[in-house]
């Protein structure tokens, strides 16, 4: 540990537990092992109750005294005392910092690297969130960024030995970028808006930004610049917890309503992080196919579907969560009867 330094967090206790586990198994003569959820989608339900995708109870067991095992345990080790070690100094990576830490070779007479790519080691960081309750940011690990916010809201970020405040309502034409971490060390001081308006697109975030609308309309505006990233969709969930309505503003196609559906109910791939990310309150606001045929400048502007709009249109027919609402499949059956979209760049 630094000299000096005292980790005193959730994180870090969970990650020592579980190195005294897996000592205290070796020292007991048993064979050390590791109990991750099955993240797969038959282990994943829409709960009616929070109105959001869940990860079941199904765990899977991986032991060192195992020969399909033993690396994939190995592995998951090495991350969680690579993670401790990050904590006890205080210092961040990204998940790609990460990987590049831990590509080494295991030996000098082994022709073998503890990670050959960067897809060995995602899982497994997801897995150590999973079974210990947390989230990657909590690990001083950090993904990319990708969502952008204006309006009348003030941070404290403390990061790096600093404190700064960060006003949103003065980044000028580019906005406050969201990070990946919008927890730890990070205090929203003063929220001061009627309501969080999320934008699909950049091109169109930027267009209200410059008309001021988060000003004249006093709203929180975000762009999560397509599909939202996990910090934008936990910095959403955090204005919903302020009692700040959220609506979502998407292209009129399959995609579009799908990002609004993932900020909603959560993802598949993310469902044991529901609680933090997911937002079962937020309300869509844009143009439906129903609207296209209501109103004839409408129909103008559509443009033809593509394949790959087809094919997540019937993906999401399939979904629980969104065929028990009739009016949705409905939507999904005109894209897939007229096989047009409309995107909000034309409006």
């Amino acid at each position: 540990m630094v000299k000096g330094r005292k980790v005193d967090n959730v994180a870090y206790e969970r990650l020592v537990n579980l190195g005294r586990e897996t000592l205290q198994e070796i020292n007991s003569d048993t064979s050390p092992s590791f109990y991750a959820p099955v993240r797969s989608r038959s282990n994943v339900s829409f709960s009616e109750d929070t109105g959001t995708l869940v990860l079941g109870d199904k765990k899977e067991k991986r032991t060192f005294v195992h020969v399909s095992q033993a690396k994939k345990f190995m592995q998951t080790i090495a991350i969680a005392a690579k993670l401790k070690k990050f904590l006890e100094e205080g210092l961040h990576t990204s998940i790609r910092g990460l990987f590049y830490q831990l590509k080494f070779s295991l030996g000098e007479d082994l022709d073998e690297e503890l990670f050959s790519e960067q897809s060995e080691s995602n899982p497994l960081i997801e897995d150590l969130e999973a079974s210990l309750d947390l989230k990657r940011e909590d690990f001083n690990l950090s993904t990319d960024r990708k969502g952008v916010v204006a309006g009348n809201m003030i941070i404290k970020d403390r990061f790096g030995g600093e404190e700064n405040t960060i006003d949103a309502s003065k980044q000028g034409r580019s906005g406050w970028m969201i990070p990946s971490d919008v927890d730890n060390d990070m205090e929203f001081v003063d929220v001061n808006a009627d309501y969080v308006l999320v934008v699909e697109k950049d091109a169109l975030w930027q267009r209200l930004n410059e008309d001021k609308f988060w000003k004249k309309n006093n709203c929180i505006l975000i762009t999560p610049k397509g599909q939202a990233s996990r910090g934008t969709r936990r910095l959403i969930r955090k204005l919903a917890d302020m009692k700040l309505p959220v609506y979502v503003f998407t292209d009129c196609d399959a995609w579009g309503w799908y990002i609004y559906w993932a900020i909603k109910t959560g993802s598949m791939n993310l469902a044991y992080l529901t609680k933090h990310l997911a937002t079962p309150e937020a309300r869509f606001i844009g143009v439906t196919m129903s609207d296209i045929n209501e109103y004839d400048f409408l129909n103008k502007l559509t443009i033809k579907a593509k394949d790959v709009d087809i094919k997540r249109a019937e993906e999401m027919k399939s979904y629980p969560w969104i065929s028990r609402h009739k009016e949705w499949v409905e939507e999904l059956d005109i894209v897939l009867k007229t096989k047009k979209k409309l995107e909000q760049d034309a409006l």
